[in-house]
């Protein structure tokens, strides 16, 4: 804002429009009254009558005096314009500011994130073994896989029983035209084949039992293994969760901190502007004593 005459005394601002108007319509009079001045009158006589074709208006003697109070008249309007001017900007700058808050605003926390431990599979499991019990394992795996393969349905075994029990002593083959007879000597007894199946069942049993002993160790190893790499997940998830959940409210502490500290910085703001718009409204023009003897000549044409 440029420099101005606005002080506690002087001028109101009606009072100064009033005499901002009387200047101009004064300043504008002697504009007037110089306008009409000529440098020669003009007459003629026409059908033995005298006629005056121009007035003949002459510079007044005091031209120059009327000049400097013109000069003057304008010079005063102009200070005092200037000092209205000023005042309209100064309210108007005061009403339209805007509050700025010069503390930032807390930052959101980077929150803390856990990956969770992979659970093992049985491929795990399997390594968890010694190489002596991988050793029996596969052992154990083909003696079963093979003693039950002997025995079970369609097998070997299985289609010598059956076979038996249609076995005929006698039978007959083909020759040419004519039939020859065969005669048929089983080897093995119906009672023979089902107590060896017995025996082998036994035994397949037997080591496919120790095949589920070592499946079932690498299941049970392969869970136990699950439920400590969860139960670690979990504690260590916790950890993080509490330690996201302090940062989370600091951060809320922080925020509301600010938003305090905020509203009262406005609160302050708006009532200083308040009080610094009363105290320029209440500005009047302090006139200048090069304009006062305009302003007092007019003052007094001016009602109160």
């Amino acid at each position: 804002m440029k420099k101005n005459s606005l002080s506690s005394k002087g001028l109101s601002m009606s009072q100064a429009q009033s005499i901002s108007n009387l200047c101009n319509q004064e300043a504008t009079m002697i504009s007037s009254k110089l306008s009409t001045c000529n440098n020669a009158s003009k007459k003629s006589r026409f059908q033995n009558q005298d006629l005056t074709i121009q007035r003949g208006i002459p510079l007044p003697e005091n031209v120059i005096s009327e000049l400097q109070r013109k000069a003057k008249l304008h010079a005063t309007q102009a200070f005092l314009m200037e000092n209205i001017k000023a005042k309209e900007n100064g309210l108007k700058e005061l009403q339209t500011a805007r509050f700025t808050f010069n503390q930032p605003e807390p930052e959101y926390p980077t929150l803390k994130e856990f990956e969770n431990s992979p659970l093992v599979t049985e491929d795990w499991g399997w390594k968890q073994l010694s190489v002596d019990e991988i050793n029996e394992y596969l052992q154990e795996e083909a003696y079963a896989s093979h003693l039950g393969q002997f025995i079970h349905k369609d097998s070997k075994l299985d289609s010598l029983r059956k076979e038996l029990t249609d076995l005929k002593e006698l039978e007959w083959m083909s020759k040419g035209v004519e039939y020859a007879p065969v005669i048929v000597s089983p080897h093995h007894t119906p009672e023979g084949l089902l107590q060896l199946h017995n025996e082998i069942a036994s035994l397949h049993r037997k080591h496919e039992q120790r095949v589920n002993y070592f499946k079932a160790k690498v299941k049970n190893l392969v869970t136990e293994e699950n439920a400590r790499i969860a139960e670690k997940n979990a504690v260590a998830q916790g950890h993080i969760n509490s330690e996201n959940n302090l940062s989370l409210t600091h951060y809320k502490n922080q925020v509301f901190l600010w938003e305090e500290a905020k509203k009262k910085a406005q609160q302050e703001f708006e009532a200083e502007r308040a009080n610094a718009i009363r105290t320029f409204s209440a500005l009047r023009i302090n006139v200048d004593p090069r304009f006062q003897d305009i302003v007092d000549n007019f003052l007094s044409q001016i009602p109160e």
